[in-house]
């Protein structure tokens, strides 16, 4: 079958399983005379196991780990639930993280008359330099966008 095929029947898009294929996540594909990349049922079942991780919100460096102990037939199942676990950590962290930004947004929302006068609690509090107690998280996943008028510097 062919990469289309392939993402059809996995449900992974085919810039991903070429993506996957890129970074060594999975093997390479055979190819045909005429370059082509060729699937098996065989190459489908692992593209179904990441769908399903990439679900569940792993990594890719995690779901690296996960095939590494599902093709390994010694593995211990202690290791895939302490990696299960980790990534719970993980996302109750980041749930905690959410509840905060949240409470924060609705106390500002509370604070904002939200009529025609241009004061703004929200902006107000937005603009303010961090009070450097926290140190910041690091930030995974994010992209930094430009959006048409934005500036880096403060609006006067």
């Amino acid at each position: 079958m062919n990469i289309g095929e392939a993402s059809r029947i996995s449900r992974v898009s085919a810039k991903m399983i070429r993506y996957y294929e890129q970074i060594g996540l999975i093997p390479a594909a055979k190819r045909t005379d005429s370059g082509y990349r060729a699937y098996t049922q065989a190459d489908v079942h692992p593209l179904h196991f990441i769908r399903r991780a990439r679900d569940l919100g792993l990594s890719v460096a995690e779901i690296g780990d996960l095939l590494n102990l599902w093709n390994d037939q010694s593995r211990q199942s202690a290791d895939v639930k302490r990696l299960a676990q980790q990534h719970i950590s993980e996302l109750d962290r980041r749930i905690k993280s959410l509840q905060q930004m949240a409470a924060t947004l609705k106390a500002l929302i509370h604070c904002c008359a939200g009529d025609e006068r241009p004061n703004c609690p929200i902006l107000l509090t937005l603009e303010r330099p961090d009070d450097g107690e926290q140190e910041p998280e690091a930030r995974t996943g994010a992209v930094p966008r430009r959006y048409p008028g934005n500036r880096l510097s403060r609006r006067t």
